[in-house]
């Protein structure tokens, strides 16, 4: 008896080495009617991913569906004990599944967040051409040409959010049970939030926000429409579907769910009503998790994971201090429910932190992201693509070719427009392109266009959009009337640029739009109001900037010009340009409002004299 023992063990022995599997894995009673033997290209079983390890095990008589989609999620952690009976399959198949703990997910360095697990349905879609592209849009667009450090691109942000997305989606899983989030909303979430920005342009908000807008005015798009038709395009054309089902989600409503964080609600006219029985206006989930779509693109008040990336990476890059710390938040954040509809909210002693959340959210416009050289520099590769859009030709699907301005009509042509474009003009040795390849060189060169001066209307006299076209010919109207005869400017030789400054919502406060607890009672949504936090508050939360450039470089033009903007200034009754009296000193007298009358009494007329008389022989000279 002994001996016939012996043998079925060097059988199974045997077995074990054909089939590549330890021998543990074959024993007497695993006959091979219950275990088909690899093929030969699947003997290395420990350079599989745990998609394949799973579709193998399911084609070898694996039964267990649910355990396959957990692993697929969570890895060997998903594994129940090892008591749990079952047929040979099954028992060999757990054995399986326990061998690859080490392809649960991979593991990046990322410099914000230090080492961050990314799932293995991320890694797929990580691992494509669409969104391998955002390794080439610049995170902060022309703003690299200023701060030498803000080098990073929109891949290493979708990363971070995406990390993000998870934490905070996690946390509300953990502190609450009962909200009843499950591995297809944590997953989803993740998801769109690595995702959200694969629909941007070459120097990303310069091409929507600056480009479109001049090469197809009326035209309304948005980077976030072109990040939903792309993610459709990444998922169809690298087959992911099944991937996705395969990992436990439902294409019919997940696929809904992601491109709405992604998109935005379908009717924000509905979404923002705070009637109790409003139409929902979403598909991917219910009105009972409406927590989730305030993660990632949070439409409500702005506070979302996206900010809370971009504010620590941008910061890192530019060498600016950030204010925000979004692990604090984590600590408190919590879901509640209002009218039938769930909000994430925080603790009411936060109120303060988000309100510095947002004054570094404006410290980092004003600095950086509206600063006024990258805001030139951007306006000059706006006016070359411009110039050469006409002429470049990108080939779609089906052979259809586009030009720059057209490319998001067709995500195949999309794909290959990146921040690239500007070297492939630059380079470009084309006659037609000669125009534009002229500027680039120029900022090659740093041959930019000058800064002339910046104002602000007065309140509630902001200039409207539908204007902006026009006020280069109306700064040039404002001609001085000692500007000599040959030095006058025309409209062509002047930029507006209009920028709106505010806190993400225009002239609401953010905060009236969040909810919070207090200890006492962590059931209760609360509002807080401005007047209960403090009185050193901003009072408005929304203000406009005109900048003014002068496309022509000498320092003759450039003094007209100063003179033009000056008197533009005081024509249309804006503020006072901060260097008026030093730059422009026979025109700023000339607007009572703008006379500095406690420095005239302690300087004297005698000493004003003085001043000015060097500033206008200059001018005249």
């Amino acid at each position: 008896m002994q001996g016939r023992e012996a043998a079925e063990d060097v059988q199974a022995s045997k077995r074990a080495r054909l089939s590549g599997l330890p021998e543990g894995l074959c024993t007497p009673e695993k006959r091979v009617s219950a275990w088909r033997a690899p093929a030969c290209a699947e003997l290395h079983l420990r350079d599989w991913d745990p998609e394949r390890v799973c579709d193998f095990l399911g084609r070898s008589g694996f039964r267990d569906p649910d355990l396959l989609r957990r692993f697929r999620g969570a890895g060997c952690r998903a594994l129940p004990a090892a008591g749990r009976r079952g047929g040979p399959a099954e028992s060999c198949g757990r054995k399986v599944l326990t061998l690859f703990m080490p392809f649960v997910g991979h593991v990046f360095n990322d410099p914000i967040h230090g080492h961050i697990e990314i799932h293995p349905l991320l890694i797929r879609i990580i691992d494509t051409p669409q969104f391998q592209r955002l390794r080439y849009i610049k995170q902060l667009g022309g703003t690299y040409f200023v701060f030498p450090g803000a080098s990073h691109n929109r891949f290493e942000h979708s990363l971070g959010v995406g990390y993000l997305a998870g934490c905070l989606v996690r946390a509300l899983k953990e502190k609450q049970p009962e909200l009843e989030i499950n591995h297809r909303d944590i997953l989803c979430v993740e998801i769109a939030g690595l995702c959200h920005d694969l629909g941007h342009g070459p120097f990303s908000h310069m091409f929507d926000g600056r480009f479109i807008p001049l090469v197809r005015p009326g035209l309304k798009w948005k980077h976030e429409t072109a990040s939903v038709q792309m993610f459709e395009h990444l998922i169809t054309s690298n087959d992911l579907g099944k991937v996705m089902e395969n990992y436990g989600l439902v294409l019919s409503e997940d696929m809904d769910f992601i491109k709405e964080q992604i998109g935005g609600p379908i009717d924000e006219t509905t979404f923002f009503s705070s009637l109790p029985l409003c139409k929902w206006p979403y598909r991917g989930r219910p009105r009972e998790k409406s927590f989730l779509y305030e993660i990632v693109a949070n439409k409500r008040n702005g506070i979302d994971v996206d900010k809370w990336d971009y504010f620590a990476r941008d910061c890192h890059h530019l060498g600016i201090q950030n204010n925000f710390d979004y692990k604090r938040f984590l600590k408190f954040v919590r879901v509640c429910e209002v009218k039938r509809q769930k909000y994430i909210c925080t603790r009411d002693k936060e109120v303060g932190n988000l309100y510095d959340m947002f004054h570094t959210r404006n410290c980092l416009h004003r600095r950086a992201y509206q600063h006024k050289v990258g805001n030139i520099i951007e306006t000059m590769i706006t006016d070359a693509f411009l110039k050469a859009d006409p002429h470049i030709q990108i080939e779609g699907s089906n052979r259809k070719y586009y030009k720059i301005s057209t490319a998001m009509e067709d995500m195949e042509a999309y794909c290959k427009l990146t921040d690239n474009i500007f070297l492939e003009i630059l380079h470009s040795s084309r006659p037609e392109l000669a125009e534009a390849r002229e500027i680039l060189y120029k900022i090659e060169q740093r041959q930019l266009y000058k800064y002339v001066g910046e104002t602000k209307p007065k309140k509630g006299k902001e200039i409207e959009k539908e204007e902006y076209d026009t006020l280069p010919a109306d700064v040039a109207a404002a001609k001085p009337e000692n500007i000599p005869h040959d030095m006058e400017l025309k409209s062509e030789d002047f930029i507006v640029d209009v920028i709106n400054m505010d806190y993400g919502m225009k002239e609401q406060n953010p905060i009236d739009n969040v909810r919070f607890y207090c200890k006492s009672d962590p059931s209760q949504a609360i509002k807080i109001t401005k007047e209960q936090v403090s009185r050193f508050l901003p009072e408005t939360f929304e203000e406009q900037l005109i900048r003014v450039y002068c496309k022509k470089t000498d320092a003759k033009s450039l003094n007209a010009a100063i003179q033009y903007f000056v008197q533009w200034c005081i024509y249309r009754d804006f503020t006072k340009p901060q260097d008026g009296d030093v730059v422009a000193p026979l025109l700023t007298p000339m607007k009572a409002s703008w006379k500095n009358t406690e420095e005239d009494e302690l300087e004297g007329p005698t000493e004003c004299k003085k001043a000015s008389k060097p500033r206008a022989r200059l001018f005249n000279n």
